[in-house]
C-alpha cells in the first residue's frame, strides 16, 4: 500500500539553512518513525533558498535570459507577457527556465538549485547516517507539459531512488512482450507528493512510503537521466519557430 503524508516542522527556510539538520529534525519529532524505504519528495523552492541561490534581478526577465541554453518557443499574450519555453542549464525545458519570483525578497528572483541531483544525494546521505535506515530523496520542481493544460510536480534531482521501473523485457497479462514500458516513478511519486504538499501551505517536504523496491544506492542515476536532449528531443522547437526556420533555410538557398 502507497502512503503519502506531508511533512510537519520545516518551517521558513532561509540561505545558509543546514537543511539536512532541518529535515532530519523534522523526521525525528514526526508522528511517524522513519522506516527503511521512505522517500522524501523536497520542494526544489527549499533546496535553492537553503544554498542561498537567490540573485538579483529588478527585472525577472533578464534572469531568464541568463539561465537560458535554449528558446524552444514565445509567444505574447493578448495582454502584451512574453511566455518563453525554454531549455536551461539542466537540461530541463520548461516555461521560464524555472526562476522563480513568488516568495522571494523583493528585488530577487530564486535560480534552481546548482546541482539537484547532487543535493539529493547529500541530503539521502546525511539522513541515511542519521537514522540508519535506508532513505531515498527526490527533489521536485512544477513543470508544465505539452499538449496539456496545467502543472504537475516532476523530479528534477534524486538520491538512492531508482528513476525509472523498468518492465522492458517482461510480459503483460497476455503474454505479450513489453518493449518500450518504462514508468518514469520519479515524476509521478512527485506528483503524489505534491497533492499532500500543496503550494501555499508551507509544507515544503513529503513522506512516500510503500515502494522501498525502488530505494538504492547512492551512485544510481540521478533525475538528469530523465531529461531527453539533442538528437532524441522530436521536438526541438516550436511549430511557429520550426516553420521561420524552415523559411528562412529556402529563401536562403534559393
Amino acid at each position: 500500500m502507497l502512503q503519502v503524508w506531508a511533512l510537519e516542522g520545516i518551517g521558513e527556510v532561509r540561505s545558509g539553512d543546514d537543511l539536512r539538520a532541518i529535515v532530519g529534525d523534522a523526521l525525528a519529532s514526526s508522528h511517524e518513525t522513519v522506516a527503511d524505504g521512505d522517500i522524501l519528495v523536497v520542494t526544489s523552492k527549499v533546496v535553492s533558498k537553503a544554498e542561498g541561490r537567490f540573485v538579483i534581478a529588478d527585472d525577472r526577465e533578464d534572469a531568464i535570459t541568463r539561465e537560458t541554453v535554449r528558446v524552444v518557443a514565445s509567444r505574447v499574450s493578448p495582454s502584451g507577457h512574453t511566455t518563453r519555453i525554454v531549455e536551461n542549464r539542466l537540461g530541463i525545458v520548461s516555461a521560464a527556465a524555472g526562476v522563480d519570483a513568488s516568495n522571494t525578497p523583493e528585488g530577487t528572483v530564486l535560480l534552481l538549485p546548482e546541482d539537484p541531483d547532487a543535493s539529493a544525494r547529500a541530503l539521502a546521505a546525511a539522513l541515511r547516517e542519521r537514522f540508519g535506515v535506508r532513505i531515498g530523496v527526490l527533489i521536485s520542481d512544477t513543470l508544465g507539459r505539452a499538449w496539456r493544460d496545467g502543472q504537475t510536480d516532476h523530479a528534477i534531482g534524486a538520491g538512492g531512488v531508482h528513476v525509472f521501473d523498468d518492465l522492458r523485457g517482461q510480459v503483460d497479462a497476455q503474454g505479450r512482450p513489453l518493449v518500450v514500458t518504462l514508468p518514469c516513478v520519479a515524476d509521478e511519486l512527485c506528483a503524489a507528493a505534491d497533492l499532500v504538499k500543496r503550494k501555499a501551505t508551507g509544507l515544503p517536504v513529503a513522506v512516500v512510503r510503500g515502494r522501498a523496491d525502488l530505494v538504492g544506492e547512492l551512485d544510481l542515476p540521478g533525475a538528469r537521466s530523465i531529461v531527453r536532449t539533442g538528437e532524441r528531443d522530436m521536438f526541438r522547437l516550436g511549430a511557429d519557430e520550426a516553420y521561420a526556420e524552415g523559411y528562412a533555410a529556402g529563401r536562403a538557398e534559393a
